[in-house]
């Protein structure tokens, strides 16, 4: 890969013990089982109303699963994890301070053959993720990173997403791989089930170019006088936001200017 950034955003957690898949694939949206050496795994962890709680890349060296998680949700999460315990032969601990999160773009060869390497499970446009020791050399930075990302239409953790607010298929788990709908019952399963069969999704996160760049993220956006969303994470003229379906063909600003959606070949709009 032409490019390697290092994530200071994301950390990691480890989970290990002979109960680790098992345990894990019981509360999460994908099959943890599907990780492996050299493969990742998208998967999210929900309310029981099915809200989005945290996401995170699952790895595996088999021995142990590592999750690359946003660093701020680390404690929250361990402290879920570990609650839903009980007796299961699993251990849980923060390791972010040995592992850090790289995203590698642009071409060229894939990294070096690593457990902890691999594809960006939700689309192959994304490159790779790599888990390494923090301080390893770089060429790039988180913010060209989010550049890549953003047009692309790939959140990273909030503010993409928004604990106890955000519905994984308004965000696009369902088209980028980060919902198993063979598995078995997961936290947040039933209400998930429910909006995709019964096609309750009402509002979209997608790419938006920006006539004005720098809005901040929580802008609300507007059709004439009326919200239809608000921006999530920017780059440059290029930022996500989380847009009303119902709004899509009318004129949006943002901040008082011009903004207009772009949605990625991958998102299925009705």
């Amino acid at each position: 890969m032409d490019k390697m950034a290092f994530l200071p955003e994301r950390g990691v957690v480890e989970l290990s013990g002979a109960d680790r898949v098992g345990f894990l694939n019981g509360l999460v949206s994908n099959d943890v089982a599907r990780a492996g050496p050299g493969r990742a795994v998208w998967a999210a962890l929900l309310t029981p109303q099915g809200r989005y709680l945290v996401d995170f890349f699952i790895f595996s060296d088999g021995e142990r699963l590592c999750l690359d998680t946003p660093r701020a949700a680390i404690p929250g999460l361990i402290q879920k994890l570990r609650r839903f315990k009980l007796r299961a032969a699993v251990e849980i601990a923060d390791v972010s301070e040995r592992l850090g999160v790289y995203a590698l773009w642009g071409g060229g060869p894939p990294p070096a053959k690593d457990p902890l390497a691999a594809a960006d499970p939700r689309l192959p446009a994304a490159g790779y993720r790599r888990l390494l020791p923090p301080g390893m050399a770089a060429n790039a930075t988180a913010a060209e990173y989010a550049a890549h990302r953003i047009p692309l239409g790939l959140p990273d953790g909030p503010p993409d997403l928004e604990p106890d607010k955000t519905l994984l298929l308004e965000a696009g788990f369902d088209e980028l791989g980060g919902v198993d709908w063979q598995k078995g019952c997961y936290m947040g399963q039933e209400l998930t089930a429910r909006t995709k069969y019964r096609g309750l999704v009402k509002r979209r996160l997608l790419p938006v170019r920006l006539a004005a760049p720098g809005a901040l993220p929580c802008t609300p956006v507007l059709a004439g006088e009326q919200e239809a969303g608000t921006l999530r994470s920017g780059a440059g003229d290029m930022a996500l936001a989380m847009l009303r379906l119902d709004a899509l063909a009318r004129p949006l600003a943002a901040a008082g200017a011009p903004l207009t959606p772009c949605p990625p070949a991958w998102l299925k709009l009705p």
